[in-house]
């Protein structure tokens, strides 16, 4: 149990038999009036953000979580499938909980997200960056660069991402995961 004294950005409680996590908070004291605090709660699960206040000195349940480091191993009919690694145990995870899927590659580094009460994973988080090899784009045309021109390319892992025209098949880029956009190339 916690009270709104306690809250902090990445505070996990369980509110309305869900579990959500502090993004933003404000304690504010009218000239009249109870103190309040003002928060917006993201869903853990679904990633929604709630608007929400508090009274002061409510009593809040907080919830555990862990972020442990996991390896990508492969995907099936089941889902994707991870390794702990350090107890070398494996998990799998539906398509919904990883967000950018077709991003990842095999033996990419993630971190899973898993209540520690009752030990299931909730969510997975990819780096913000990855190292993808284009397997086909394509070419440029020269004399084509006076403006932010781009086009589509084909990544090893499938996905299509827009990248400038200068980009050729087979180099190695950069992709933000966040805003799934091309950010530089590797060299």
């Amino acid at each position: 149990m916690a009270t709104t004294a306690d809250f902090k950005n990445g505070l996990c409680l369980e509110y309305n038999g869900d579990l959500y996590v502090i993004t933003e908070f404000q304690h504010v004291k009218p000239g009249k009036g109870p103190a309040f605090v003002r928060t917006k709660l993201k869903n853990i699960k679904t990633g929604k953000v709630l608007d929400n206040t508090f009274n002061a000195g409510v009593k809040v349940t907080t919830a555990r979580v862990e972020q442990r480091p996991h390896q990508f191993l492969y995907k099936d009919d089941y889902g994707y499938t991870f390794m702990d690694n350090n107890t070398f145990e494996q998990v799998v995870l539906e398509e919904k909980m990883v967000p950018f899927a077709d991003l990842l590659k095999d033996g990419q580094e993630v971190t899973i997200l898993f209540h520690a009460e009752t030990e299931t994973p909730l969510t997975c988080e990819i780096p913000p960056f990855v190292e993808l090899r284009i397997t086909y784009t394509e070419p440029g045309i020269k004399g084509d660069t006076a403006t932010n021109a781009s086009k589509a390319a084909i990544v090893e892992t499938g996905a299509t991402i827009q990248v400038p025209l200068f980009i050729e098949q087979d180099e190695l880029i950069k992709v933000d995961t966040r805003t799934y956009t091309y950010a530089e190339r590797v060299k």
